[in-house]
C-alpha cells in the first residue's frame, strides 16, 4: 500500500532529524562569525536626579507603597548624611545602565572608609521594603543591591555592573564620627542600541493608548542592547520567544533590523546535538549554549524568521537560516503520535505561560501548525517551496486531529490534555493556528474561555499578547482593544513606567520565582501594544482603520 503523504513527512521528518553528529551546543563558526559581525554600538543618555523621594505604605495600591516627592534632585548635593543615614532618589523615569556619583567629606578629614549599600529598584517595593530574607527559587544575585566600599574621600565612583532602575536606595552602612558624607552630580547613564525615537500616536487616539504605546516603546527601549534582552534586570538573556515580539514592536518603532539578525544567527549558532534551537542563548562574556530548549519556542524560531524576512525583504539572511528554520519543525514533528497529535511529556519544557497548573499539550500542538502555516509562507518568499510539499498535507491532518479530539462540541471550546482542561492560552493558540473550522467557532471559543471562572488564565503580558493577536486574527477587534485596556491599562494604573514580566490583575503581587523581588519589571515579552496599533491598526479611529485592513 502507498503510504499517505503524512506518513511519507513523518517519515522524512525522522530521518531528517537524525542528520546531526555536533554534540549539543557545539558552536556553528560561520553562524556566529556572522552574529558578531552585528553587534550593536550601545548609545548613552544622562540624566540627573529628579526628586529625592519618600516610600510610604499603601496597602490599598498593588504594589503597596506610594512614592513622595521629598525635594528637587538638585538638593541632594547640599544635604548631608552620617552614619545609620538612608535616601531614595528618584531619576524621573526607567532606565537600564550604570550609576555614578562624586562622594566627599564634609566637617573634617576623611579618616576612615565608607560602606554604601546601593539598592536600585524599578518600581517602589523594590526600595520601600527589605529583599531579605529572600524566598525565591532563582538564585539571590539577581536581586538589584550592592554594598560598596569606598576607600579614598573624596571620590568619584561608578557601579560596575549595569541595573534596570528609577529608583535608588542609598544607605550609609558605616562611616567615622568625625566627618559627613555629601553626594554630588549622582548620574544614571542610561544605555541602548536604539537609534531613533519613533513618533508618537496621533492625537485621533484615545490618550490610554498613546500612553500604553510610550510605555510599550520605552520597554523595548532598554531591553535592546547588544542583543534583545528578555529583561534588563533579570535575566539578561536572549529567548526565541520573547525574540518574536521584541522583533514585530521593534518594525513598527525603533528599526534596529540588524539585532533582530544578529539575534536568528545566535540561536543557530548553538543547536542541541538533535538540531533545536537552545530557548536561549547566554551571550556574555561570550556568546554560549544555555542547555535549555522549550519546544514551542524552537517552533516560533521559524515564525520569527519568517516575519523578518517579510518585515526586511532579506532574502539572503533567510535562505542561509532556512535549513535551521526547517530543522525546528523536522524535530517537532517526530514527537506526534500516531494520530498527528502533540503531547506534553514534560521530557522537554514547554512554556506557553507561567499560569500555575496550566496543561500545554493543546497549544503546543497549536503552536507547531502555526509554525508549519508560516514556513509555508517562508518557502514562497524564497523560493523553497518544492523543499516543502509535504507540510500541507500535515497541517489539514494536524488542524483535523485538533478539531476530533479537543474540540468540546456542548461547550464551544477546545480542552487540552487528560483532564480535559480549559484554558485561554490553548483557545489562543488554536486560533492563531487556524484550527477551528469558522470565524463564529474561534470567536465563541475565546469568549467562552474568558467567561469561565474555571478556565486557567495567563499571568504574563506574553500570554496575554497571544489572545489580543488571537482576536484580531477572527475579527474580535473591540474586545481586543478591551483586553489591552484591561489588562496593560492596570499595569499603567498600578504605576508602570516600563511594562512588567509577569502581571495578574487578580493577585498583583504574584511571582513565577516564590518571591515578588525576583520579578522583572522592564521584561520584552510585554512591549507589544505598540505593534498591535501600529501594525495591527487597534484602536485607531474609525476613519484610519481601512489603511490596515
Amino acid at each position: 500500500m502507498k503510504p499517505s503523504p503524512e506518513e511519507i513527512a513523518r517519515a522524512n521528518a525522522l530521518e531528517e532529524a537524525k542528520r546531526i553528529n555536533l554534540p549539543a551546543g557545539a558552536p556553528v563558526p560561520a553562524f556566529l562569525s556572522k552574529a558578531q559581525q552585528l553587534i550593536p554600538v550601545l548609545q548613552e543618555r544622562r540624566l540627573a536626579v529628579h526628586a529625592l523621594v519618600q516610600a510610604d505604605p499603601r496597602p490599598d495600591l498593588p504594589l503597596r507603597f506610594a512614592m513622595r516627592k521629598l525635594a528637587d534632585g538638585i538638593e541632594l548635593g547640599q544635604r548631608d548624611w552620617k552614619e545609620g543615614d538612608a535616601f531614595i532618589v528618584d531619576f524621573g523615569e526607567h532606565i537600564a545602565g550604570y550609576l555614578s556619583f562624586r562622594v566627599l567629606p564634609t566637617g573634617s578629614v576623611a579618616d576612615s572608609p565608607i560602606r554604601l549599600r546601593l539598592t536600585l529598584g524599578e518600581v517602589p517595593t523594590d526600595v520601600a521594603e527589605p529583599l531579605y530574607p529572600y524566598r525565591g527559587w532563582v538564585s539571590a544575585a539577581w536581586l538589584p543591591d550592592e554594598i560598596v566600599t569606598i576607600d579614598d574621600l573624596p571620590s568619584d565612583f561608578r557601579l560596575p555592573r549595569r541595573h534596570a532602575f528609577r529608583y535608588v536606595k542609598v544607605e550609609v552602612l558605616a562611616a567615622s564620627r568625625r566627618f559627613g558624607l555629601r553626594f554630588e552630580d549622582m548620574t544614571a547613564h542610561a544605555v541602548t542600541s536604539a537609534t531613533m525615537t519613533p513618533a508618537p500616536l496621533p492625537g485621533n487616539y484615545a490618550d490610554w493608548m498613546r500612553r500604553v504605546d510610550e510605555v510599550s516603546q520605552h520597554t523595548l527601549r532598554d531591553c535592546l542592547q547588544t542583543c534583545f534582552e528578555d529583561g534588563p534586570r533579570r535575566d539578561r538573556r536572549l529567548w526565541v520567544g520573547d525574540l518574536r515580539l521584541q522583533a514585530l514592536a521593534n518594525y513598527e518603532t525603533f528599526r534596529a533590523n540588524d539585532v533582530v539578525k544578529r539575534c536568528l544567527y545566535l540561536f543557530a549558532g548553538f543547536p542541541r546535538s538533535d538540531g533545536l534551537v537552545n530557548g536561549c542563548v547566554y551571550e556574555r562574556p561570550v556568546p554560549t549554549y544555555a542547555d535549555t530548549t522549550t519546544l514551542d519556542y524552537a517552533a516560533l524560531y521559524c515564525v520569527t524568521l519568517q516575519e523578518y524576512v517579510d518585515a526586511t525583504g532579506d532574502t539572503e539572511c533567510g535562505r542561509d537560516l532556512w535549513p535551521v528554520a526547517r530543522k525546528q519543525i523536522d524535530c517537532l514533528l517526530v514527537r506526534l503520535d500516531d494520530t498527528l497529535m502533540f503531547h506534553d511529556s514534560g521530557e522537554t519544557w514547554c512554556f506557553i505561560d507561567w499560569a500555575f497548573g496550566l496543561d500545554k499539550s493543546a497549544a503546543t500542538h497549536a503552536v507547531i501548525v502555526f509554525a508549519l502555516r508560516r514556513m509555508v509562507q517562508l518557502a514562497g518568499a524564497l523560493g523553497m517551496g518544492g523543499e516543502i510539499v509535504h507540510y500541507q498535507p500535515l497541517i489539514e491532518k494536524m488542524s483535523a486531529a485538533a478539531r476530533e479530539q479537543l474540540f468540546d462540541a456542548g461547550r464551544g471550546i477546545y480542552t487540552s490534555g487528560p483532564d480535559h482542561q480549559v484554558s485561554c492560552a490553548t483557545q489562543a493558540w488554536m486560533v492563531m493556528a487556524g484550527i477551528p473550522e469558522s470565524t463564529e467557532i474561534a470567536q465563541a471559543a475565546l469568549r467562552n474561555a474568558l467567561a469561565d471562572p474555571a478556565a486557567i488564565r495567563p499571568i504574563t503580558p506574553y500570554a496575554y499578547h497571544y489572545i489580543a493577536e488571537a482576536m484580531l486574527a477572527c475579527e474580535m477587534r473591540s474586545e481586543a482593544l478591551e483586553l489591552v485596556h484591561s489588562y496593560w491599562g492596570a499595569m499603567l494604573d498600578a504605576g508602570a513606567d516600563t511594562f512588567w514580566e509577569a502581571f495578574d490583575p487578580q493577585d498583583p503581587l504574584t511571582s513565577p520565582y516564590g518571591d515578588i523581588h525576583a520579578n522583572s519589571y522592564c521584561h520584552a515579552w510585554s512591549c507589544s501594544p505598540t505593534w498591535l496599533f501600529r501594525a495591527c491598526g487597534l484602536g485607531a479611529p474609525v476613519d484610519h482603520q481601512q489603511e490596515f485592513a
